[in-house]
């Protein structure tokens, strides 16, 4: 499942539903909490509004300055949600202009804190309407500009509150990236085509949300303590009460349903990588990074390869590429031997144990074309992922130290293979 909702104006609404609880057995209900970019583009009359009103949302959280609202519009009034105007930024800055030797992090990591502390009366009453919504069992939106810094902040809290770990949260924040060069081009077509002067403008790497975490720990203790101390709320009631209301089971998984990609499926493939790419840097794992494999990568391995699709409940999975030779890291080889790239499950969505059925319908596939080896790699300072491996009957035999995909240096990789039964 793709967290951004489809909409022709909006570029980074999502649903903050399916996120694990730290207790393991529950999850953020789907279709109940949305976070989003601007509303104000939505029109009545449009395919946009039909799918907005289609939700059931029955209340709107505008989180922008004034300003903002009347130079960019809000969303149309309507009798089926209660629209509320709460400024939680009070020291408007402007990150378009922003020098290029800014660091992402740190700088805005600072500005959270600011508005942590300097809009605590609209905080807490963004909460308390997020709790109203919840106990009446309606559906909720709130958003700012981009969807990416004041909505971050005010769904961090909601998921803290609710029991979601930090990495998750930073993840969370993170994929505004995949919105990126959506947001980039509205701000263009808005300034005449200029580019913003400060390189970071729309990005949001997790170390914003890290950052800003830890220092809302070191002053308040923890996100409780400071929705109690500073926002004057009973923490373990809004607590309780958002738990009770907003989490459920978590669902059995559904079977998979495995399938070979076709060129029409190559974007999808992109956002599954690059989220699982962000999931991986939201928990220190240095492996992916967001943008290095496009759609024309996945077309490419079609058509010279096999990439396969998994498909769980009519929602995608999971995923993984299929190659019949790999030189650049196991060098000239008899044909004796499938290659799996790329085994990738969609975060928080996909059925438990995904990853390890996908890896047993790759290595099906490769005895079904009658070679008797399934050989993989990982990079070499990936030991989670080595361990991973291994556990799935996979031993390391040898490593390859300047292995090139043709997209940057070498780099080094462990070699593993799995003898297939006959």
């Amino acid at each position: 499942m793709d967290r951004h909702m489809a909409f022709d104006r909006l570029h980074n609404f999502r649903d903050l539903g399916g996120y694990r609880t730290t207790d393991g057995g529950r999850r953020v209900r789907p279709r109940r909490l949305y976070r989003s970019d601007s509303l104000g583009g939505l029109a009545e009359g449009t395919p946009d509004w039909d799918r907005f009103l289609a939700l059931g949302i029955g209340t709107v959280i505008d989180l922008r300055h004034g300003w903002e609202i009347a130079s960019q519009g809000r969303i149309p009034a309507h009798a089926s949600f209660t629209y509320h105007h709460l400024s939680i930024e009070h020291r408007p800055y402007d990150q378009a202009s922003l020098a290029d030797d800014v660091e992402p992090g740190p700088y805005l990591a600072e500005r959270f804190m600011e508005v942590a502390e300097d809009g605590t009366e609209e905080i807490r009453r963004a909460l308390e309407l997020v709790a109203r919504a919840a106990e009446s069992d309606t559906p909720l939106v709130f958003h700012c500009a981009s969807g990416k810094d004041r909505t971050g902040q005010l769904a961090a809290l909601v998921l803290g509150l609710l029991g979601v770990d930090e990495q998750t949260i930073a993840e969370d924040f993170s994929l505004t990236d995949l919105a990126a060069p959506a947001l980039l081009a509205r701000w263009r077509a808005r300034n005449d085509g200029r580019t913003p002067a400060w390189p970071g403008y729309g990005r949001a790497p997790e170390a914003v949300m890290r950052l800003f975490l830890a220092a809302l720990t070191a002053r308040h203790g923890s996100i409780d303590a400071y929705v109690t101390g500073a926002l004057g709320l009973d923490a373990p009631r809004l607590a309780a009460t958002l738990r009770a209301r907003l989490l459920e089971p978590v669902p059995p998984g559904a079977p998979l349903a495995c399938r070979t990609a076709e060129p029409s499926d190559a974007r999808a493939l992109v956002r599954l990588r690059d989220s699982a790419a962000l999931w991986q840097l939201a928990r220190g794992i240095e492996q992916w990074r967001p943008g290095e494999k496009d759609e024309a990568h996945f077309v490419r391995r079609m058509r010279e390869g096999e990439v396969w699709l998994a498909h769980a409940g009519g929602h995608l999975a999971g995923a993984w590429e299929l190659w019949w030779s790999d030189e650049a890291a196991w060098g000239p080889r008899p044909p004796d031997a499938g290659y799996i790239h790329r085994l990738m499950t969609v975060p928080h969505t996909a059925p438990p144990g995904s990853g390890r059925a996908l890896l047993a319908e790759a290595e099906a596939r490769i005895a079904a074309a009658g070679r008797r080896r399934a050989r993989l790699d990982c990079l070499a300072s990936n030991a989670r992922l080595r361990a991973y491996y291994e556990a799935e009957g996979y031993r390391v035999v040898g490593e390859q130290p300047a292995k090139t995909d043709g997209t940057g240096s070498p780099y080094a990789v462990t070699l593993l293979e799995k003898r297939l039964a006959p």
